[in-house]
């Protein structure tokens, strides 16, 4: 699989939920070019069991992404009905009402092959008869997309793995202070720390002082 880093996020236009209680035909993400970060994240399966701490663990801290100037964006393979369903079942019985960032249905899985998740092949056998090799869900992918639309960040967990999701944020401060201050952030870097600049005289200065 080819890296999408530093390449257009691949485009796509399919139904979702937004706002946990609407279900729009035509959600792109075209419409945050120029305005707005965004975190698209894949899941494997509506109506799982990791899954949802997943979604609500993204909408407990949306405040943090909304003030960062972040979109938050959801999206597995289920339908639009499928989200709906699940967006309106209480949470203590192991749904996600609440969630109010955007929901994609990826019912064709073209999205998540684009983006390079699909956890499954379709091959054809000797006969001429498709079929399938693996789990035909998504992997557990994220995606940081700046405002010209290019990836700039990508992380991809195997199905049992649930994500960071402050980790996601510490990396939209880090691409954030990159492009104000012009300087690289090193290891274990979060909002606060001295960062580096790109230049040999920059790495001494950083590394004598640690």
């Amino acid at each position: 699989m080819r890296s999408l880093i530093g390449k257009k996020a691949p485009r796509f236009t399919a139904p979702a939920v937004i706002k946990g209680s609407q279900i729009v035909n035509d959600f792109s993400l075209d419409q945050y070019l120029g305005d707005k970060y965004v975190i698209f994240f894949f899941y494997p399966m509506d109506f799982t069991f990791v899954c949802p701490t997943e979604l609500h663990a993204f909408q407990e801290k949306l405040k943090d992404f909304e003030q960062r100037d972040v979109a938050v964006v959801g999206c597995s393979v289920d339908s639009e009905y499928s989200h709906f369903a699940w967006l309106n079942m209480d949470r203590n019985h192991g749904g996600i009402k609440g969630v109010t960032y955007p929901v994609v249905a990826d019912f064709s899985k073209a999205i998540a092959e684009n983006f390079g998740v699909l956890a499954a092949d379709y091959e054809y056998d000797d006969d001429g008869n498709l079929y399938c090799e693996g789990n035909p869900v998504a992997y557990r992918g994220l995606f940081l997309i700046d405002k010209e639309g290019i990836v700039r960040h990508a992380l991809i967990n195997d199905l049992p793995l649930g994500r960071n999701v402050d980790e996601a944020i510490r990396v939209v401060d880090a691409l954030q202070h990159y492009e104000k201050n012009g300087e690289v952030c090193p290891a274990n870097w979060s909002k606060g720390k001295e960062a580096m600049k790109a230049t040999e005289e920059g790495v001494s200065d950083y590394l004598s002082h640690h």
